[in-house]
């Protein structure tokens, strides 16, 4: 019973940190001009920070307590 209400709020701190990270002022900051790792810099941080939540996710789901 604990190790699910554990589970429940660290997805619902994921979840309130995705939308963190796809809400405006954020995207703002990186939508300007240049190039990083070849792309722009708002499509970089898109798809970095959809692969920490989604790596993120995997951790809190699949760990094992025993």
């Amino acid at each position: 019973m604990i190790r699910t209400r554990l589970v429940a709020q660290r997805l619902a701190f994921l979840f309130l940190l995705g939308c963190l990270f796809f809400n405006y002022p954020l995207l703002s900051v990186f939508n300007q001009g240049g190039s990083l790792f070849g792309m722009p810099p708002l499509y970089a941080w898109l798809m970095a920070s959809w692969l920490v939540l989604i790596a993120l996710l995997a951790l809190v789901v699949e760990r094992k307590h025993d």
